[in-house]
């Protein structure tokens, strides 16, 4: 089962699965019941270019939050839902376009069908989640301690608990810190159900280490065909997480616009500051994401220019000064000290050309 024959879900004005495009999600690390707070990272995340966002909701207070939040968002509102079975209720209540749950630590199966059939009532698609850290006892037994085999298990249990009492609109949620296992079980669990899967590497890490782990499962997964949804999970601000998964969406060639910076790794010749400007230049470009551009910024005389001509816009290094290239013709020489503001004059101006 690949992601162009998983069922289509509906959450807010958006949706995942039958092929659409895979939508970015993150999710708030404010206090939910801090409205201010919460909002404006929303705001940041939504200018960022998150599609969906999440909100923890321990307290009722964070339930009756959801609603003034909404009124200020523009993307679907999930709810994060842990052990009490009224929280659920109440996010849904007032407006939660999605709530996150796991039946397993919900309790009885009575209170799973009061927020099944609340779901029904408003409309609410349900992600069922199960993570590698939530395995129950008698699978871990089955199993011999954690393994792909058991989330899955769990998972498709949960499902058809759900199933049972009538509802069926549904996304799955399997996810280990552990990237080879998280593969295999999302291999396994495609095979094995037509529901969208919200994909992720689960407490995968600070911004270095969480980087590479999550693009290595996500990238292995989603060029698999499999995936409806994902989440790039960090540790530290949010936004990071949008921009590390619209780069690897971009690189699996699954999202196309935006601008695509690449530079190479420096050596000897190399005589301006190219880590310093490429970090400036990865930053600034920022600003115009609208543009599907690839922007070169090379550091000698070497490879730079030829490499920077099979870019849309280039910088190539020289001596305290480089070259500003454009679709492979140079325009002018700069000095070192110029290049950042010539090069957003230039992208400003292709953005122009863009928009007349």
């Amino acid at each position: 089962m690949t992601r162009k024959d998983t069922k289509v879900i509906k959450i807010g004005d958006r949706v995942i699965g039958g092929g659409n495009p895979v939508l970015i999600q993150s999710m708030c690390n404010t206090k939910t019941e801090d409205v201010r707070a919460t909002v404006e990272q929303i705001h940041r995340l939504e200018q960022a270019g998150c599609d969906i966002i999440r909100v923890a909701v321990p307290t009722m207070e964070a339930a009756a939050a959801l609603s003034d939040i909404k009124r200020e968002i523009r993307i679907p509102l999930v709810a994060d839902i842990h052990f009490d079975y009224r929280l659920a209720i109440a996010a849904m209540e007032n407006g939660a376009d999605k709530i996150r749950i796991n039946p397993g630590n919900i309790g009885d199966c009575h209170k799973v069908q009061a927020v099944v059939d609340r779901a029904r009532e408003y409309g609410v698609p349900i992600r069922v989640g199960v993570n590698s850290g939530s395995l129950e006892k008698p699978l871990l037994e089955k199993y011999g301690g954690v393994t792909a085999e058991g989330i899955v298990e769990s998972a498709l249990d949960k499902v058809r608990l759900i199933e049972d009492m009538g509802y069926d609109n549904l996304v799955i949620s399997i996810k280990s810190s552990d990237v080879l296992m998280c593969v295999k079980a999302h291999e396994l669990i495609a095979m094995q159900t037509n529901y969208p899967l919200h994909v992720g590497i689960t407490e995968s890490g600070t911004l270095m280490s969480g980087n590479i782990k999550s693009s290595v499962g996500l990238g292995i997964i989603l060029h698999e065909g499999i995936g409806d949804t994902i989440r790039v999970s960090l540790t530290g601000d949010p936004v990071e997480e949008i921009k590390s998964a619209k780069l690897i969406l971009r690189t699996l060639g699954l999202r196309k616009g935006g601008i695509e910076v690449v530079s190479c790794p420096t050596c000897g010749r190399t005589r301006i500051d190219l880590i310093g400007l490429a970090n400036q230049v990865e930053n600034m470009v920022t600003e115009f994401d609208s543009l599907n551009v690839k922007v070169a910024v090379m550091g000698c005389v070497v490879n730079g220019p030829g490499e920077a001509r099979e870019a849309d816009i280039g910088i190539a290094g020289g001596v305290g000064e480089g070259l500003l290239i454009r679709r492979g013709e140079i325009i002018r020489k700069v000095p070192e000290s110029e290049l950042l503001a010539v090069l957003r004059e230039e992208l400003q101006s292709m953005s122009r050309e863009r928009d007349v």
